[in-house]
C-alpha cells in the first residue's frame, strides 16, 4: 500500500498554526518545522488509524469474491481496481467511511485499488482538537530537540476521540 505523502500546503499550515504558538520562531528554522510538522501528522495518523489530510492511496490485495476491508480510512472515494472493469468488482463504504472491495469472478494474484482516504481536505479543514494537538506535538519536538522528554498528555486527550480501534479482524457477509 502506498499514501501520497502529506501534502505540503498541510504541512505549511501546520508550522504556521506552530509558529503562532510559539510565538513565531526565527526564519532559519523553517526546515526542521516543516520536518517536526510532518512528523506530528504521521505520528497523529498512526495514534488515530485515520489519514489525517485526505490524499490518494493505491493498495495491493488479493483478487477475491470475498469482501475486503481498505487499510486506509476515512475513504472519501474508491476510483477503481486495477484496469478491471466496474462491471468486474464491487465496491463499498460503510456508515464508519471504511472501504470495502470484492472481485466479482475469482482471479489468480492481486489487484490495486485506486481510492482516497482522510479525514480533512486541507490542513484548514481538520477538525480543531486534532489540529492542536498536533500544534502541541510540533512545538514539544521543537522545543524538546532530542532531550527525550515525553510528549505532553494533552497530544493523546485531544486525539483520543478520533482514534479508530480494531479489536478482531472485520469481516463482511
Amino acid at each position: 500500500m502506498s499514501a501520497v505523502p502529506i501534502p505540503p500546503a498541510a504541512i505549511a499550515g501546520a508550522v504556521g498554526a506552530a509558529r503562532d504558538f510559539l510565538r513565531s520562531v526565527g526564519d532559519g528554522e523553517q526546515a526542521v518545522m516543516a520536518q517536526f510538522a510532518a512528523s506530528a501528522l504521521e505520528i497523529g495518523e498512526a495514534f488515530t488509524g485515520n489519514l489525517l489530510i485526505a490524499r490518494a492511496v493505491e493498495e495491493a490485495i488479493p483478487a477475491a469474491t470475498s469482501w475486503r476491508m481498505l487499510a486506509e480510512a476515512p475513504v472519501r472515494a474508491i476510483d477503481g481496481i486495477g484496469d478491471l472493469l466496474p462491471d468486474d468488482y464491487a465496491i463499498d463504504i460503510d456508515g464508519d467511511a471504511r472501504g470495502w472491495v470484492r472481485v466479482n469472478q475469482a482471479r489468480v494474484g492481486r489487484v490495486t485499488v485506486r481510492y482516497t482516504a482522510g479525514l480533512a481536505i486541507d490542513w484548514a479543514g481538520l477538525p480543531a482538537p486534532l489540529a492542536q494537538g498536533v500544534v502541541a506535538l510540533i512545538a514539544h519536538l521543537y522545543e524538546d530537540r532530542g532531550r527525550a522528554t515525553q510528549p505532553p498528555a494533552a497530544v493523546a486527550a485531544l486525539w483520543r476521540p478520533y482514534r479508530r480501534m480494531r479489536l478482531a479482524a472485520e469481516r463482511r457477509p
